[in-house]
């Protein structure tokens, strides 16, 4: 009988914090971003329009978890974004600031920065989660495709 209420109570256990675990495991790895990043570089140098309709694809491969891969060229034009396609309209974003209160910082002039003077990095910024208007912090990986004008990133929230 004492083994059944405590096997009962393991169920039970088990079953309130099954959902949690679930949203533990949607967060996306840092190391997962880069070997994203890395994937979507491969193709866009294999074939650089399929790589940005599949970039540009919200039911693709490189949206995933709670993150996306997304592409600009080094003049700040976003080339492809699942979530936001109408970035894609906007021209040159060097002039939006990220939504820091204190201390804004222009991410897209940064995301160009990293690409060209390293090849590759993470940037530390404050934007809002989609379905949101309250910043948070972000941290996004920008790399260099090859020796191309075009970069792609990926951005975990905290």
């Amino acid at each position: 009988m004492k083994s059944k209420i405590v096997f009962l109570a393991f169920l039970l256990l088990s079953s309130m914090l099954l959902p949690f675990v679930a949203v533990a495991e949607e967060d996306a790895s840092r190391e997962e971003i880069v070997e994203m990043c890395k994937k979507a570089e491969t193709l866009l140098l294999t074939n650089k329009e399929a790589g940005i309709a599949e970039i540009a694809n919200k039911e693709g491969q490189f949206v995933w978890k709670n993150t996306y891969v997304f592409l600009m060229d080094l003049d700040g034009n976003m080339l492809a974004h699942p979530m936001i396609p109408q970035l894609t309209e906007k021209g040159p974003l060097f002039h939006v600031a990220d939504k820091n209160p204190d201390k804004p910082k222009m991410i897209f002039v940064e995301f160009v920065d990293i690409a060209r003077k390293n090849g590759e990095g993470w940037i530390w910024y404050m934007w809002p989660k989609p379905n949101s208007r309250e910043p948070v912090d972000k941290f996004t990986y920008i790399r260099r495709v090859g020796f191309t004008d075009m970069l792609v990133g990926a951005g975990i929230y905290k």
